[in-house]
């Protein structure tokens, strides 16, 4: 099982701070000069991090280190992705290379990884799945980033169809989900009812970045496998939300949990939603992580 930590958006600081040079014994990653390489930190298992300078670096990057590792984007405002200034942009689509994370533009199957203020995008478009990010490990986290694309743009084992997809322990705090095409916002894998995998949205908002309307063509998930779990809480609907919330990929129905608690905005009201699984209270991270997930997570998001 797969336990992810994805933030997006504010830390709990109230001000903006800058990341604008390598921490101490940091690799350093340039647009001059690059290596073939450079975003693999060597084959022990020690703490490693590694410090991307500015610019837009056109190549797929493959995670697989032993030990933890942090990768942090050159930014002047670690409060939010908004101002990231490195942005990772691959094409690959998953029917022609190999499958959804081969085609992936960043592969994470290291544990312990963590990436801060780097914005990862799948620049293939509409007609093939094309992943941005697949997370592949345990024990991850993103923190002020964005992933963009437009079919099943996050495999957790923003975009159009599927935009999050997989099978993993995940939660989305404080994200800005954007639609640019109809789809649905989660197709959420769990294979049977004694796994303990969740996709928790939270505190988070759905927007539509399309020139066209979107009126009531997305919902917020189906499921990939029959037992399906994920819970938008806290989180801000707009109209583009279609009223059933949910519709059909594997089988929809008693198996598949969907459930939403005291969300806001014109797409919020549940009354009209099929298969929703009532719940009367927010779900924590405790109950997606267990009791430990303090110690692997940046509680200052």
């Amino acid at each position: 099982m797969y336990q992810l930590y994805i933030c997006l958006l504010l830390p709990l600081v109230a001000y903006a701070l800058s990341r604008t040079s390598p921490p101490s014994g940091a690799l350093v990653v340039r647009q001059s000069g690059t290596q073939a390489g450079e975003f693999s930190p060597g084959s022990t298992t020690a703490a490693k991090s590694i410090f991307i300078y500015p610019g837009t670096y056109h190549e797929q990057v493959f995670i697989t280190y032993a030990g933890p590792l942090t990768v942090y984007g050159y930014t002047n405002d670690t409060s939010s992705y908004k101002n990231n200034q490195v942005t990772i942009t691959n094409n690959l689509n998953a029917q022609d290379n190999g499958g959804n994370d081969p085609c992936a533009t960043v592969r994470a199957h290291g544990n312990f990884f963590n990436l801060y203020n780097v914005n990862v995008a799948n620049t293939y478009g509409q007609g093939k799945q094309a992943t941005a990010l697949s997370a592949a490990g345990s024990h991850q986290g993103y923190y002020g980033c964005s992933f963009t694309g437009y079919q099943d743009t996050l495999l957790a084992d923003g975009g159009a169809v599927d935009w999050i997809y997989g099978d993993a322990s995940a939660w989305f705090g404080e994200c800005t989900i954007t639609a640019v095409g109809p789809g649905a916002i989660t197709a959420m894998s769990r294979n049977s009812a004694t796994e303990t995998t969740y996709y928790v949205i939270d505190h988070s908002e759905v927007i539509s970045a399309s020139s066209s309307s979107l009126i009531g063509e997305t919902y917020l998930g189906r499921p990939w496998r029959e037992y399906a779990r994920v819970i938008f809480q806290f989180t801000d609907l707009p109209d583009i939300i279609n009223p059933a919330g949910y519709t059909t990929l594997a089988t929809l129905g008693p198996n598949a949990k969907f459930s939403e608690f005291e969300n806001t905005g014109a797409g919020a009201n549940t009354s009209a939603r099929v298969d929703l699984t009532p719940i009367s209270a927010a779900i924590t991270k405790d109950q997606v992580w267990g009791s430990g997930w303090t110690e692997w997570t940046d509680t200052s998001y």
